[in-house]
Order: structure tokens, then C-alpha cells, then sequence
């Protein structure tokens, strides 16, 4: 995607992802206790647990294994996360893994999560813009680098093949956070942490 206007495109797409991670620091991770992270606020929904370990590994997943052709973070991270025994596919779905949350360890998901960011801000700052019309081949590799097979997670496969790296930048590595961000505050305000 070649620049066409005065708009800098690549300081725009670096700006839009980097003003994700201090709402979560200032807005959730500084202000819930690790002890409340796994907490069910009014007795349903998903936790903040599940919440930024999804957006981290889908974030983690689509930059490093379907755009980069690299094993996931997360395999440097899965004893620290407390998920060495957890199927490495797990906590890609939507719905609360009631297992991983148990499992995981709600400081090293923090650290995991700030560990995602910089790297896909860092990769941002360096690759070459054309590279985001390519269209990486996201089911094979998911297979192959992410221990996510067709049979484990066949949805995913259907969302994400054929897409251009655009697209994993634009929604899993920004506007898929973003959505669960805004769920996250709302979990946060339900627990009376609100801080306005």
C-alpha cells in the first residue's frame, strides 16, 4: 500500500497501535488487583484473564506465525503463563476457557500482553508498506507454527485465510484489541474501580 496523500501512512497505522497499550496499563492494569483478574463481575460474561490473553495470542498468532512465518511469542511465555500443559491452540476461541483462566498467571499475562505490543509496534516502525496487500497463507501456517489445526479451530481458519497482512494489522493487531479493551473497562467500571 503505497502512500497516496500528505497523510503519513505509516505514522498513522504506528500511532492507531500504539495508543492501545497505555489505555490498558492506565485504565486496567493499574487499577484491578491480579486477584480480581479471573473475577466474574454480576456472576457472568468472561473475566479479564481471558479477555488480554485472547487479543494477546490472536495479536501474537497473526503478526509472528501468519504474517512473519515464525512461532508465536507465546511459546517462549507458556511456562510463566502457567500454560505448559494447556493445548496451544486454547484461548484463540471467544468463550471463556474456564481452564486457561484457572491457569493463568494474571502478572505474566501482563508481562506477555506488553511483550506482544512491542513487537508488533517494532515490526510496524520496519517493514515495507507494500508487504501489507500480500496475502500470507494463514491456514497452513496456522497449522503448522500455532498448534491450531482446521479440525481445532476451523472458524479461524475461515476468518483469516485469504486476508492481506492489512487486514491482520488493521482488526487482530488493533481494532480486535480495541473491542475488548472497551469490554475490559466495562468489567473494570462493574467492579467500582472506575476511576472518573
Amino acid at each position: 500500500m503505497r502512500q497516496t496523500g500528505p497523510v503519513d501512512l505509516r505514522s498513522w497505522i504506528v500511532e492507531e497501535h500504539r495508543s492501545l497499550w497505555p489505555r490498558f496499563d492506565e485504565g486496567i492494569i493499574k487499577l484491578v488487583a491480579p486477584e480480581r483478574w479471573s473475577e466474574h463481575v454480576d456472576g457472568g460474561g468472561s473475566c479479564l484473564s481471558q479477555l488480554l490473553f485472547h487479543v494477546s495470542l490472536h495479536a501474537d498468532t497473526a503478526l509472528h506465525c501468519v504474517i512473519n512465518d515464525r512461532p508465536p511469542l507465546v511459546e517462549q511465555w507458556r511456562g510463566r503463563l502457567g500454560l505448559a500443559d494447556v493445548e496451544r491452540h486454547r484461548g484463540l476461541a471467544e468463550s471463556e476457557d474456564a481452564e486457561v483462566v484457572a491457569s493463568i498467571d494474571p502478572v505474566a499475562l501482563c508481562d506477555y500482553a506488553a511483550a506482544v505490543h512491542r513487537a508488533t509496534a517494532e515490526w510496524l516502525l520496519d517493514t515495507d508498506l507494500d508487504a501489507l496487500d500480500e496475502s500470507p497463507p494463514a491456514s497452513e501456517r496456522l497449522g503448522r507454527l500455532a498448534g491450531a489445526s482446521l479440525d481445532a479451530v476451523p472458524w479461524l481458519h475461515r476468518m483469516w485465510d485469504g486476508k492481506p497482512t492489512a487486514w491482520f494489522v488493521q482488526w487482530e493487531c488493533t481494532g480486535h484489541v480495541l473491542n475488548h479493551l472497551g469490554e475490559m473497562v466495562s468489567i473494570r467500571n462493574r467492579m467500582g474501580l472506575s476511576p472518573f
